[in-house]
């Protein structure tokens, strides 16, 4: 992976945009505004590709966490159906923008396998299928016959979705925050933002340093680290789990497709590039790290013995494992927009299990609305949506 270039702020510099977060979200807002022509600088209290951004198992898919079934229940068939279009959209048009840049992050197309579980028995897992077949996705039902002889799972019933997408979430970040940069943008890091003054015409930021930047517009895109002053209707914060085996390609199920389940807590899992698998969950809904990281070794097991079940010939054993915040929502659905109380500024948050796909989504969203534009499907991400 090719380094990534931060530098020192000198003087009192002026931008059309500043992006607060050189992880997967601000690298793809960034990539999307100097697409749009703004002089753009990304400031981060760590570094470029930190934070949560390695942590990520990088499932990409455009199913949310929570079903469109269940979704049309909270917030209406209409707007859940809307919902879902547009993260299967934000999809292709990630796997598009990613191959029209260059950017080499090990991306390759794989379907996915939602197998039944506490939150959706076989019975409510065809419910859910006929839900999305109806709203214009292709999907198949799997009885559990039919999952077991073509995938070796016994006893589940799934649904079985096509062409999702699997990448190195380092690499992919690094590719964006590159094309950004070879548009003219800049990345100061490490810098810590300590005081925000948010003018009728211009945002000044206070750096712990003492320096100050000035810009047009400021986007927040720090992931699961709210900043205090921002609301967060409805989400909240929490911790996960995962592992990754050692290399083991004769003994893998066929077709490599994603795997995870529709339990709470779910597990998920995918295969590397080098064969190993990808496997992660046990969510907790708290975010205190010392607890979360005391965690670790129970929580290891328990998706060790978890993934033993469902594929008795694997070998389970982590090679390597680590844990992760991440921000959730009561719908599953980011909350991307201007941000109410703060004129000229916005922010990407609240990601759950979609966090690269949403970044994109707020990428698109966020890139039309600074341009000047009006995104069709904005009111459904913003902070005064009324769901």
């Amino acid at each position: 992976m090719k380094r990534v270039t931060v530098e020192r702020i000198k003087g009192h510099p002026s931008f059309d945009a500043i992006v607060i977060g050189a992880g997967v979200s601000g690298a793809m807002i960034a990539e999307a505004l100097t697409e749009k022509g703004l002089d753009v600088a990304i400031i981060d209290r760590r570094g470029a590709v930190l934070g949560s951004t390695p942590a990520s198992t990088a499932l990409v898919q455009y199913e949310i966490d929570v079903p469109l079934s269940k979704l049309s229940k909270q917030i209406g068939k209409e707007r859940s159906t809307r919902v879902w279009r547009r993260s299967k959209l934000t999809l292709d048009s990630l796997r598009e923008r990613t191959r029209a840049l260059g950017v080499s992050a090990d991306c390759v197309n794989r379907d996915s396998l939602l197998l039944d579980g506490d939150e959706l028995d076989p019975d409510a897992l065809f419910h859910e299928y006929e839900a999305r077949r109806e709203a214009g996705f292709e999907n198949a039902f799997l009885d559990a016959k039919a999952v077991r002889a073509r995938f070796g799972i016994k006893g589940r019933a799934a649904i079985l979705t096509y062409d999702n997408m699997a990448t190195n979430p380092r690499r992919l970040t690094a590719g964006y925050l590159h094309a950004a940069l070879t548009r003219g943008a800049k990345i100061f890091a490490p810098y810590e933002v300590i005081g925000v003054d948010c003018g009728v015409h211009r945002v000044t930021l206070e750096m712990a340093s003492g320096e100050t930047l000035k810009a047009s517009s400021l986007v927040f895109a720090t992931g699961y680290e709210w900043v205090k002053g921002i609301p967060h209707p409805g989400q909240s914060i929490a911790s996960t789990w995962a592992l990754a085996t050692r290399p083991q390609p004769r003994r893998l199920w066929p077709e490599h497709c994603f795997i995870w389940e529709a339990s709470d807590p779910y597990l998920y899992m995918r295969v590397s590039p080098d064969f190993r698998i990808i496997c992660g969950g046990e969510d907790e809904d708290f975010s205190d790290e010392p607890m979360r990281d005391a965690l670790m070794d129970e929580k290891i097991q328990k998706i060790s013995m978890k993934l033993k079940k469902i594929f008795p010939q694997l070998d389970t054993t982590p090679a390597f494992q680590w844990c992760a915040n991440f921000g959730k929502s009561e719908t599953g659905t980011p909350t991307i927009g201007a941000i109410p109380g703060m004129k000229n500024c916005y922010a990407a948050m609240g990601y759950g299990g979609n966090g690269i796909t949403f970044s994109a989504m707020a990428s698109q969203i966020l890139s039309t609305t600074l341009a000047g534009g009006i995104d069709p499907d904005a009111d459904l991400f913003s902070f005064n949506r009324s769901f």
